[in-house]
């Protein structure tokens, strides 16, 4: 056996051979191919020469049994053996070899002991495994009919006994019969070699049964192939109808159609045309284009497409020359023709039927051999498994198993559904069963089965309960479960429609209205939005509507709130009932006016941009939206002269402020031009910052346009349009420009001037408004009526200015929210010369400052105009009129919050400087403030001490002394800064400062003068009396700065001096109380304590005194 290696290809079978060994790598290989060569020469003489006839595998169509006698292993050992005698090295062949070389040589039975012993010790082979587990390599191919086998040999020969005898071989059929001793893979049972026990009659019925399901599938096929050849075997007439009308197409048979698309697939790969291939064999899936066997059976592969269109014209012939033959030949030369049956000339087209009538004998023939051994196969079965056992002894043997029929469960699982509508219903009677036992945390996963056969199910009452299943799955479903339980609900609606979504799924949310888990109603809520576009719309404006409504009205949860107000914006999106207008508007302001800021901010982004767009189909926007809420701020203006709701003004202001992209695109949409704006060439690109950043897509003006492109062609015609051919006819902008614009600049005009957040709130939206509208329009619209109105002019400039439109909340809003809009050199610097001329006309004027103070926080709180508002002071530093010196020294305190060290080092100081040698005192005097605010935010040291100095030397220096509304600054100053300065500019000169200013006030005759410092004396003390103060401090300054005041006190105002005294005696108390107890330098739990008690007190008393009342805000304000 060793030298059994195979050489190559035998040449009897005419194509590749199996059984060559395809693994030189295998460990037990350890020669080089040149002496394995040398090795096969030497069996020659016992024909083991692999290229010799009897090199054959199973599949060979030359017979086994030929004349040509293969080499025993007996021989070939022998002739290995000759070999190692010669002094030649021996060679040693790969197991896969000699695998290859027993099954070409038909030792099946030494292969399969082979099999065997390698499965056994763990190494399996990859080649014997797939031979045996093949049935095909043990099937009857034979074509001979029963009962006509070679002589000797009966018609169903071949099977032997299951022990171990060679398999009898046939000389016609050239192929190995089926062998019944012989067991595949599929059927070995490794047990029946072991010494267990005998077990051969089960082992019968395993291997009869295996080949007898083989037979089966063998005589199904070949049914399907005989079925198919007689279809579409054509009668001889109409193969004469198709000759004499060439016109008439014959159809193409199955075969043929398969033979063809093999063809053309294999043309487009050989010519690259691979995506075509690949669309093609996806248009024929039912094909395998890698197989040829996979077209028929025994159909041999004619030349490719190209070959046969090159022999085309060697068979043409005209029509006159065909004739119709016929022709007589024997059965074996049938046989011979038929591989080539499909290169045949036309003229032997005639041949066509006796070939098919030669197939079906033959196909019928192998049927009936197969029929009969399956029936030989059967009885044998029937013989083997017959036993004499009566049913009753049957039926009591069964009863031993275990089975439970009579519970539901059991009831269940014995019932086995057997279509769509059973699977249904069992789906339906056992998930209120499941539902309960599944974990909380992965109940979601059961969503698509409730959902699926809430569907489908026929039975409403069952749909009723699993669709309340759905809502009550889990009890607190978390936003990603309610997300999934939403999903499925859109699709279950999409599915059923909206009569069956309103009957069944509507109630569902209607019971949980007012659960007590706020989530489950934040389920409820964000249903009713997403069920919205599959509702029947009567539905959507009065059910939905008022489930929303009483949601809003009642419920306590802010998230749920939310959620009905997003959904509430998506029922506006669908409804179409214009008698719901009105309460659309009241749900809209009862949102606005929402205590949840959470709340508030979806009206803006949801509800509002939804509302506002049914309002513009409805043509509400211009008519009523708008106008209602202008008379509604009106009137709060009204009602507010002793105390404006400024709350209301901001929830009326910020919806008209979210409803400018809304009139924005009405103005764009009614144009003259908009039926010009095409889409047609190049689209000019929008500026990223031409609009304001939208709250939410819905307020992109693009959104509610529609598409980015369309709104930059309308606003290039827009800009046009404003820019060379005006208004005129363009109703919805002069609307704007007549009617908007001035009602606004009349409610500005009463607005409080020094409430902050008014200003604020107006000069942003005036900001929205020009940014929204453009340049052009805020230049040519917008500009001109405030200027009108604001009429900056040194003519205006007289005693009753004070009353004028200066001093109101105009200046800051036309100054913060129009001029602001555009920051280019020409906007900067009209915005420069509007605040220099205001500063300059109201200081002239003597007119409060108010609306000047207001532009300049407004424009302050970004560090961005803090060189231009520098620029507007150092204006006023060198102006020629003390009154415009003095107003630019007291507006540096408002521009230094906020502002960098640098700025104020390099540009504030210098100016500071300058005012404070001004040979007017007033103008010095307005410096103070600023300085304090110097010492309040700055850190760097040397600005500081420059500022140190120059409050000192308004403290010491002798031209001072008499200056009273000077030290009246200083203290105030010392008030306001001495908690928050640095503590060691507190400790180092603003206390001792305050001692010294009490000790001159004490030796002051005229009394108005020293109640006033005292006055002011007394406030900054009460500021000072909660920072931390240090023992030495406290002895040396602090409590003597207070004695000193006490004696103003006691005869200037008594009810201060009672104040007084107990502040002096909580701050004796404090000094006694941290020297007993703690070490110097520390302060003890207890004096904390005593510190607290003391300001308790001391507030409650100053609560009674109103000529302090204006301190108590900033009293306790503690250091940022």
């Amino acid at each position: 056996m060793a030298a059994m290696a195979p050489g190559g290809s035998g040449s009897g079978g005419g194509g590749v051979n199996p059984f060559l060994s395809d693994s030189d790598e295998d460990e037990d290989e350890v020669v080089a191919t040149g002496e394995r060569r040398a090795v096969l020469r030497l069996g020659a003489g016992g024909g083991l020469d692999p290229g010799s006839a009897g090199s054959l595998s199973p599949q060979d169509p030359v017979a086994v049994g030929s004349s040509a006698r293969t080499g025993l292993p007996g021989e070939a050992s022998a002739g290995a053996v000759a070999l190692g005698s010669a002094g030649e090295t021996p060679a040693r062949l790969s197991i896969d070899a000699i695998a290859a070389q027993l099954l070409r040589d038909q030792y099946l039975l030494t292969a399969l002991e082979l099999h065997t012993e390698l499965l056994e010790s763990g190494r399996e082979l990859p080649r014997l495994r797939d031979y045996f587990s093949n049935p095909g390599n043990f099937e009857r191919q034979s074509g001979t009919p029963p009962g006509m086998g070679p002589p000797g040999v009966p018609g169903a020969a071949g099977i032997g006994g299951l022990g171990g005898r060679e398999p009898s071989t046939t000389s016609g059929g050239g192929q190995l019969n089926r062998a019944g001793s012989i067991s595949t893979l599929d059927s070995l049972d490794f047990a029946r070699y072991s010494d267990d026990g005998n077990r051969e009659a089960d082992e019968k019925v395993a291997v009869l049964e295996f080949e007898l399901r083989k037979a089966k599938e063998t005589i199904q096929a070949l049914r399907a192939n005989l079925t198919k050849a007689a279809e579409h075997e054509v009668p001889l007439q109409e193969r004469k109808n198709y000759k004499s009308s060439p016109e008439i197409q014959e159809p193409i048979k199955p075969l043929e159609k398969r033979a063809l698309n093999f063809l053309v697939n294999e043309f487009l790969l050989k010519n690259n045309y691979k995506l075509t291939s690949i669309t093609f064999s996806d248009e024929n899936d039912d094909q395998d284009f890698e197989l040829w066997d996979d077209v028929g059976l025994n159909i041999p592969k004619p030349p490719d497409l190209l070959q046969l269109y090159r022999d085309f014209g060697n068979h043409q012939v005209t029509g006159k020359d065909l004739v119709d033959v016929a022709s007589g030949v024997e059965e074996d030369e049938l046989e011979a023709l038929t591989p080539v049956s499909g290169t045949l000339p036309p003229t032997l087209e005639t041949l066509q039927p006796v070939e098919n009538s030669m197939l079906v004998q033959k196909l019928e023939d192998k049927i009936t051999l197969l029929n009969s051994e399956k029936w030989s196969l059967m009885e044998q079965i029937r013989r083997l498994q017959s036993r004499k056992l009566s049913p009753a002894f049957h039926q009591a043997l069964l009863s031993f198993c275990r089975m439970s029929a009579d519970s539901r469960l059991g009831s269940e699982v014995s019932r086995i559904a057997d279509s769509e509508k059973s699977v249904m219903l069992m789906l339906g009677r056992c998930l209120p069963h499941i539902v309960p036992n599944v974990l909380l945390a992965k109940r979601e996963e059961l969503i698509p089965l409730i959902l699926c056969t809430a569907c489908l199910h026929p039975e409403p009452k069952e749909r009723d309960q699993l669709l309340h299943i759905l809502f009550n799955l889990i009890k607190r479903p978390d936003d990603e479960q309610r997300q999934m339980i939403l999903t499925g609900c859109v699709a279950f609606a999409r599915h059923v429609g909206p009569t069956r979504v309103e009957a069944e799924l509507l109630p569902q949310c209607w019971e949980q209205i007012n659960h007590k888990y706020p989530e489950r109603r934040l389920l409820v809520a964000e249903s009713c939005g997403a069920l919205a576009p599959y509702l029947p719309k009567e539905i959507r404006s009065s059910l939905v509507l008022s489930m929303l409504q009483q949601m809003l009205m009642e419920d306590k949860a802010d998230l749920v709130r939310e959620a009905v107000i997003k959904s509430l914006g998506i029922i506006m999106g669908y409804i179409d009932d214009p008698d719901k207008y009105q309460q659309g508007f009241e749900l809209l302001l009862s949102a606005l006016g929402d205590p949840s800021e959470r709340v508030v901010s979806a009206t803006h982004q949801v509800f509002l941009p939804a509302y506002a767009a049914w309002t513009t189909e409805l043509g509400n926007l211009q008519s009523h939206l708008i106008p209602t809420l202008l008379n509604k701020i009106e009137k709060l203006l009204r009602e507010g002269e002793h105390g404006l709701d400024e709350h209301k003004l901001h929830m009326y202001l910020s919806a008209l402020q979210s409803l400018i992209p809304s009139l924005f695109a009405l103005v764009l949409q009614n144009a003259p031009f908009s039926s010009k704006a095409k889409l047609h060439g190049e689209v000019p690109q929008i500026e990223v910052t031409r609009f304001p950043r939208p709250m939410s897509p819905l307020q992109d003006v693009s959104t509610i346009i529609g598409s980015r492109e369309q709104l930059a062609v309308l606003l290039q015609l827009y800009d046009y349009q404003l820019e060379h051919e005006g208004t005129t006819g363009w109703e919805s902008l002069l609307w704007v420009v007549n009617q908007l614009l001035p009602q606004l600049i009349e409610i500005v005009g009463k607005i409080n001037v020094t409430s902050t957040a008014c200003v604020h709130e107006f000069s942003r939206f005036f900001w929205r408004l020009c940014r929204t509208f453009g340049k052009i329009f805020t230049n040519t619209k917008v500009k001109p009526q405030f200027q009108e109105i604001l009429r900056l002019s040194e003519e205006n400039i007289d005693s009753s200015a004070g009353n004028g439109v200066l001093t109101k909340a105009t200046v800051p809003i036309y100054a913060t929210g129009v001029l602001t809009c555009y920051i280019q050199e020409e906007d900067r610097k009209l915005l420069v010369g509007f605040l220099e001329d205001v500063m300059t006309l109201l200081s002239l004027s003597h007119a409060p400052l108010d609306s000047l103070k207001a532009s300049f926080v407004e424009l302050g709180a970004n560090p961005a105009y803090h060189e231009l508002l520098l620029t507007v002071l150092w204006y006023g530093v060198v102006h020629t009129s003390a009154l415009v010196r003095c107003t630019a020294a007291r507006m540096f305190e408002l521009t230094l919050r906020g502002m960098s060290e640098a700025l104020v080092d390099k540009r504030v100081a210098p100016a500071l400087v300058t005012l404070s040698s001004d040979p007017e005192f007033s103008v010095r005097i307005a410096t103070i403030p600023a300085f304090g605010t110097i010492m309040e935010t700055v850190i760097q040291r040397e600005l500081l001490e420059r500022v140190k100095m120059q409050l000192a030397s308004f403290l010491e220096d002798p031209q001072y002394q008499d200056q009273h509304s000077l030290h009246t600054e200083i203290i105030k100053t010392f008030g306001r800064v001495g908690p928050n300065a640095e503590p060691r500019f507190r400790d180092e000169f603003v206390i001792p400062h305050l001692h010294k200013l009490a000790l001159v006030n004490n030796l002051q005759i005229v009394d108005s003068k020293r109640l006033d410092i005292a006055t002011h004396l007394f406030e900054a003390y009460s500021a000072l009396s909660c920072c931390f103060i240090s023992e030495d401090l406290m002895l040396n300054h602090f409590l003597p700065g207070l004695r000193c005041l006490r004696t103003d006190m006691e005869h200037l105002s008594p009810e201060h001096e009672v104040i007084l005294s107990s502040m002096i005696k909580e701050c004796e108390q404090k000094v006694e109380n941290k020297t007993v107890q703690e070490p110097p330098g520390s302060m003890s739990i207890a004096a904390s304590l005593v510190s607290e008690d003391t300001k308790t007190k001391f507030l409650n008393k100053m609560g009674q005194l109103t000529t302090s009342g204006a301190m108590l805000a900033n009293v306790f304000q503690r250091k940022k």
